[in-house]
């Protein structure tokens, strides 16, 4: 598929997304470190965001924000069972980045130059189609030290699938990153945060692990860059994971919204890192698929 063909679909798709609430599927996180929850830090370090006092978890910590969701037309249900977990390395103040859709060779060199200039590293989560046609910025995450996930080959919504095609999404993308990045991705993220149980038992089988988030810029509705880095200082806190995009739209809000929030949050004392994968029990299989 042309990657113009990808975007008009894409937007198709956002232009009747409905963006729902806390409740929603892309609400399914937990955060673990040491005993589980959220941790509060000491004293706040000198330029802590205005917006925010550093090391407090805020309401989009408490209650996670969803990326854009499914279309109105997709039944209303709740198809996941079980959350996924998350191990942050480091102590303190730590939090990871995270970038959805691309590669995009509009907006993802912006990110990474960005990242490369304080020497920080982040997580892409990349769809097969955008990575088999750029495959020289998955080189570049390779060698840059990032780590790139798996967002399926079309970004479909997967509660609409069935098991063959969830998985044949997820294989066909895993294929191109392990032979472009070099291995295979070790993390997974459904489109438009819909979880189900064959998504959860299929990533597991191809070795990935989910990862929803915790702040939503909502950078796809290009609210503006300024909103964009109030939205991630408002919701700065230990464990903490954006969401953003690097494709899928105009995303260059995005990529000048990183450039101010940034050192910002590295000069009030936040470590920006990657998770550690963390070992899950296998579901059984779901009689619905």
């Amino acid at each position: 598929m042309q990657k113009d063909q990808l975007f008009t679909r894409r937007e198709a798709l956002l232009a009747g997304a409905a963006v729902v609430g806390a409740a929603g599927t892309a609400s399914l996180f937990a955060w673990r470190a040491g005993g589980g929850s959220p941790v509060r830090t000491g004293a706040p370090a000198a330029g802590a965001p205005a917006h925010h006092p550093p090391g407090r978890p805020s309401a989009y910590r408490l209650q996670p924000l969803t990326g854009y969701g499914p279309p109105r037309t997709a039944p209303a249900r709740t198809p996941v069972r079980r959350e996924p977990l998350l191990r942050i390395t480091g102590r303190g103040r730590t939090m990871v980045l995270t970038f959805d859709d691309g590669p995009d060779p509009r907006y993802t060199p912006g990110i990474l130059d960005t990242l490369a200039e304080y020497d920080v590293h982040a997580m892409f989560f990349v769809c097969g189609e955008m990575a088999a046609d750029h495959p020289h910025l998955l080189t570049r995450m390779a060698d840059e030290g990032h780590t790139v996930g798996n967002h399926t080959w079309s970004h479909p919504l997967l509660t609409k699938l069935t098991r063959r095609q969830i998985r044949s999404e997820m294989t066909r993308t895993s294929e191109v990153v392990e032979d472009v990045y070099g291995e295979r991705p070790r993390w997974f993220r459904a489109p438009y945060g819909a979880w189900n149980r064959a998504a959860f038992q299929l990533g597991s089988e191809l070795g990935m692990e989910p990862l929803a988030w915790t702040v939503d810029t909502l950078d796809w509705t290009t609210p503006g860059a300024s909103t964009i880095v109030d939205r991630v200082e408002d919701g700065a806190a230990p464990g903490v994971v954006v969401l953003s995009h690097d494709a899928g739209g105009d995303r260059s809000q995005s990529v000048r919204a990183l450039r101010r929030y940034l050192p910002r949050l590295l000069d009030s004392g936040y470590h920006i890192t990657v998770p550690q994968r963390q070992r899950t029990q296998a579901l059984p299989p779901d009689p619905a698929f």
